[in-house]
Order: C-alpha cells, then sequence, then structure tokens
C-alpha cells in the first residue's frame, strides 16, 4: 500500500522565497540552482562558522605523537 505524497511549500534558505519540497524539485530545499549555487559557495570558502572562545594561553598544547 502506497501512502500519496503531496507537495509542501517552503521556505528557501537562500533567498526565503517560496521553494516546492518534493522529488520534482531537483533543488531541494532550495527554490533554484543558483540558490543552491550560494548555499554551497558559502559553504565552501568557510563563510559558516560556529563561534567558539579561543584556548587560554596558559594551557599547554597537546603533544604531538
Amino acid at each position: 500500500m502506497s501512502v500519496p505524497t503531496t507537495a509542501r511549500t517552503v521556505r528557501c534558505p537562500s533567498c526565503g522565497g517560496s521553494s516546492v519540497y518534493s522529488p520534482d524539485n531537483p533543488f531541494r530545499p532550495f527554490c533554484s540552482e543558483r540558490c543552491k549555487n550560494l548555499d554551497f559557495g558559502a559553504w565552501a570558502s568557510e563563510a559558516y562558522r560556529v563561534p567558539a572562545a579561543p584556548p587560554p594561553e596558559d594551557r599547554p598544547a597537546p603533544a604531538a605523537e
């Protein structure tokens, strides 16, 4: 028994526009190839980073093995 699937409309993470989230959209969750490539370029250039505190200066660095 197959379950019918309906396409959902989601917000494109790149431009904020509408995007069809279904197998018919090869760029999902993005609305277009352009938005997908812009996001990939930002990821590849390390624009997406998690903020972290710098290590304390007084702690010795781990020994290399």
